[in-house]
């Protein structure tokens, strides 16, 4: 089994603190920033950061579904890593300061590949097809935070 790993990033006009904070508001701000790939969404513990416990399903696919349970911990500022009860998969969210009230927004997540032909093209199209899932969920990050007061990501 090989690893397999998407990675995307976006610069977002509003500071890392406020990115960082709606990022790891899984109470309210996470499920508005979810495409329709996700659903049964439900923090089952928790619910800002660190120690929150979250169930959703991802389709990643039109046959591929994920039924995830993400622990959640902040190791360093500025870090989220999710990792699911239910596979391998580790998501981590880094958020930097990027220049004057800009930030940088990086996602990458890894897991174990499946072997053979069909572990093959998992590595192949798996991540794009998860980078581009993540992609929307940073265009809606960036409009849940761009020109909001500082300081209240939820406003």
């Amino acid at each position: 089994m090989a690893q397999v790993e998407a990675t995307t990033e976006r610069v977002i006009a509003a500071r890392a603190e406020d990115v960082f904070d709606a990022l790891a508001d899984y109470a309210d701000t996470r499920r508005k920033l979810l495409p329709g790939n996700f659903s049964e969404y439900e923090v089952r513990a928790g619910g800002d950061g660190e120690g929150t416990l979250v169930h959703w399903r991802l389709q990643a696919t039109e046959k591929r579904v994920r039924d995830c349970l993400l622990e959640v911990t902040e190791p360093v500022d500025g870090q989220l890593v999710e990792k699911d009860r239910n596979s391998s998969m580790v998501t981590t969210w880094v958020v930097t300061p990027a220049g004057e009230g800009r930030s940088k927004a990086v996602v990458t997540s890894v897991w174990n590949g499946a072997g053979g032909i069909g572990g093959f093209f998992e590595r192949k199209f798996a991540p794009k097809g998860l980078a581009a899932i993540y992609d929307q969920i940073l265009a809606k990050l960036a409009e849940e935070t761009e020109g909001k007061p500082s300081g209240d990501a939820s406003a």
